[in-house]
């Protein structure tokens, strides 16, 4: 993957959020990693609102998302994201403790590139999150920018 890419992750568990970004340091992934605590903060990046952070559209990005989180849920943010014309161009991998059947569905219906489960047991979420990072680090794997256009 380019060096380039930028990982936006929406969690809102602080324990969580440390546990994917060292377990994805343990994989070799050495992009630049972002923290979202709930999901009005990611919109707000990605929309450019708010005082905080925008995206920069010249960027590439990936979006690990989390369903539960405050004020804004997960799946309301993958669907405002991929109803967007611009930014549905962003691979956003679902990370979370929500394993119904049905909300798997609704997400790769909205656009969800991948469905992750995270595993209850500690040391099987380290070994989930080193493996998504180790699909994450792969060489030759590309992500469109957001400014690219659609031809």
């Amino acid at each position: 993957m380019d060096k380039d890419v930028v990982i936006l992750i929406a969690e809102d568990d602080a324990g969580h959020f440390q546990l994917i970004k060292k377990n994805l340091w343990l994989a070799c992934v050495n992009h630049e990693i972002l923290q979202f605590k709930d999901g009005q903060q990611i919109l707000d990046f990605l929309f450019k609102t708010g005082g905080g952070m925008h995206l920069d559209e010249t960027k590439q990005y990936i979006m690990l998302l989390d369903i539960r989180m405050p004020k804004v849920d997960g799946l309301e943010v993958l669907k405002r994201t991929k109803d967007d014309e611009t930014l549905r161009k962003i691979p956003v991998i679902m990370l979370t403790t929500t394993g119904e059947e049905e909300m798997i569905r609704q997400c790769y219906e909205l656009g969800c590139s991948y469905y992750m489960v995270k595993p209850v047991n500690y040391h099987h979420f380290m070994d989930a999150v080193q493996s998504l990072g180790k699909f994450l680090s792969l060489e030759g794997m590309r992500v469109p920018s957001v400014s690219q256009s659609n031809n």
